[in-house]
């Protein structure tokens, strides 16, 4: 059909990518236009094959699919991209949304949800699983703690700040964007309750989450 939505499968599990392409595949309605196995991938095809939505995984070698999302939104790709994950926590959901995608859906959902939340996602509207749905009103009702424990991730960006990086470094060391290193360090300020680079990085030793400060 030449209006079928074209669908771009992006996971690292050859398994997840055939289930999904031989499922959208039986559907006259949708097209699958290619299949990437990382981030990376995923943005050259997505430039070349002019997908109408891109099923996005979010751990991936190589290029993770947040990067990925904001990737693309800087490239502007038009394509829709709805995140399937098997994670709902807000260190994953949040940065997701907030680089770009159009819909956030867990790899437990019924069929029946996954192919109505691309149908959504091909059209712009938002597509949420129940779950991410709560966990969102939640979180804009209830600020999170200003002292929560740091991330892997967030003590990394934050290693990388105290010793000098900018974020542009610190994204190309972590092999991430920019934007996505800003996300991080905006969570460190609020969990440390402070407001700049540098009263993180000091918090931070005063904690002493960043082990004992060099000597000059």
């Amino acid at each position: 059909m030449s209006d079928a939505i074209k669908l771009l499968v992006v996971d690292d599990h050859p398994v997840v990518r055939d289930g999904l392409s031989s499922m959208f595949a039986r559907d006259p309605d949708f097209v699958v236009v290619g299949e990437a196995s990382d981030g990376a991938e995923a943005v050259r095809l997505a430039e070349a094959l002019a997908p109408d939505v891109i099923l996005m995984d979010l751990r991936m070698a190589g290029m993770d699919g947040v990067t990925a999302i904001g990737e693309l939104a800087r490239r502007g790709v038009p394509a829709r991209v709805l995140v399937l994950t098997t994670y709902d926590t807000d260190s994953h959901v949040l940065p997701a949304i907030e680089a770009g995608a159009t819909g956030y859906l867990l790899k437990d959902a019924p069929r029946e949800e996954l192919v109505r939340a691309v149908r959504s996602a091909a059209r712009g509207e938002v597509a949420l699983s129940p779950s991410v749905a709560a966990r969102l009103v939640s979180r804009l009702r209830t600020p999170a703690p200003s002292t929560g424990p740091l991330s892997q991730r967030e003590l990394e960006v934050l290693r990388l700040v105290a010793a000098g990086h900018s974020n542009r470094k610190a994204a190309a060391r972590l092999f991430i964007t920019e934007a996505t290193v800003k996300t991080h360090l905006l969570n460190i300020y609020a969990k440390l309750d402070v407001n700049d680079r540098a009263s993180a990085v000091a918090e931070a030793y005063n904690r002493g989450l960043l082990g004992t400060p060099e000597r000059p």
